[in-house]
């Protein structure tokens, strides 16, 4: 029990604290590339952290290729990843192949790791749907454009993982901006209360399209906002591949165990655009991009990899040459790809074409075969 003086009256009032909460902040590996804490498990391995590294160059690789592609005209809008790949590999090799991942728009590095070809995502931001039907991913959600709505679906994925009562987990993803959406605290609200398997993370790269993240919230973190839902939240160093993937791993071995949500907060830095449509230097303060990147997540792994004597520069040299062939491959199968047809984009709405769809999936045909034939058709 506590005594606070009561400013509008003479007397005393009794006031008793009924909770208090911490947000922890989890790093491993820190800004000069030296180990802070405990090393987990796989990251005692080399070759281990080595593939997450190959991941992490190419993506960035693949990252410039679209920018690129977008720049000359045979791409669409696109989003960069650059200084955020560590989260998004780090997530995705925490997935256990029968996890659900329900991305947002910058899950490269996530994507590839679900069997998703980066062919299939050129072509996706290249305005074909097509994309987005992975061929060899039939687990995962698409990808969602729309901000916040897809912590709902994974909301909705966990209810009938619960219901069946399944071993998996499910992995959604959304940035700072996303957590000003209803959506987002109506899917945190509905997990905690059910008691989901589900593991939400927040990449927070500071900027919500032109927004800085002050103006997204008062909160001191993002991670806070899971103590209102009844569950763990947490910060991880969203520059350290180590801590992410680590920290996201364990949250998704409790959802998977014992059904308990949790929200993870990555902080990483924005080093791009916030899309190919941005101009990030007309409200980015000067000189913050810079003083970031001493942090960025790629550079740090290679220095620790280097200090324990398992990478230089001859092998960097190779995954260069390797990633870059890779990606000449990717691009080459999107360039060859034939354009769909317009009727595409009623295939994937519903199981049974409600009526006035099917009326306009007929004038879309009929436009198509006067385009080919030259012949107006009546009746």
């Amino acid at each position: 029990m506590r005594t606070f003086l009561d400013s509008n009256a003479q007397e005393c009032c009794y006031v008793k604290i009924v909770a208090r909460f911490e947000i922890p902040y989890y790093q491993i590996l820190n800004e000069q590339s030296q180990v802070i804490s405990e090393l987990p498990e796989f990251a005692k391995d080399p070759n281990h952290l080595i593939r997450l590294y190959r991941l992490m160059v190419l993506n960035r690789m693949f990252d410039t290729k679209a920018i690129a592609l977008q720049r000359t005209g045979k791409m669409g809008t696109y989003p960069s990843t650059r200084g955020q790949e560590a989260a998004f590999v780090g997530m995705g090799d925490a997935l256990h192949k029968e996890d659900v991942f329900v991305p947002y728009y910058r899950d490269v590095g996530t994507l590839i790791q679900r069997g998703v070809k980066l062919s299939e995502i050129l072509l996706y931001w290249g305005g074909d749907e097509r994309g987005n039907c992975f061929v060899n991913d039939k687990t995962d959600l698409p990808y969602s454009v729309p901000i916040g709505t897809q912590s709902l679906h994974a909301a909705g994925v966990a209810t009938a993982i619960s219901i069946r009562k399944e071993k998996r987990a499910v992995l959604t993803v959304c940035g700072d901006g996303g957590t000003s959406e209803g959506d987002f605290y109506e899917a945190m609200n509905v997990a905690g209360v059910w008691k989901l398997p589900v593991v939400f993370v927040v990449s927070n790269n500071q900027w919500a399209i032109s927004v800085p993240r002050s103006a997204q919230t008062a909160s001191q973190t993002m991670a806070q906002k899971a103590i209102a839902a009844g569950f763990e939240g947490e910060q991880v160093d969203g520059n350290d591949i180590i801590a992410v993937r680590h920290r996201v791993s364990e949250a998704l071995k409790q959802a998977r165990e014992s059904y308990q949500p949790r929200l993870i907060e990555i902080l990483s830095y924005r080093h791009s655009d916030h899309t190919t449509a941005d101009d990030a230097s007309r409200y980015e303060p000067k000189g913050t991009r810079e003083k970031e990147w001493s942090k960025e997540p790629v550079t740090r792994l290679r220095r620790y990899l280097e200090s324990i004597h398992v990478w230089d520069e001859n092998k960097e040299k190779e995954l260069e040459v390797s990633c870059a062939q890779e990606i000449e491959q990717t691009v080459e199968e999107y360039i060859k790809t034939p354009p769909c047809k317009p009727e595409v984009m009623f295939e994937h709405l519903y199981a049974e074409l409600p009526k006035i769809y099917e009326e306009q999936l007929e004038a879309l045909r009929h436009l198509a075969d006067v385009k080919e034939t030259g012949e107006v058709k009546h009746g």
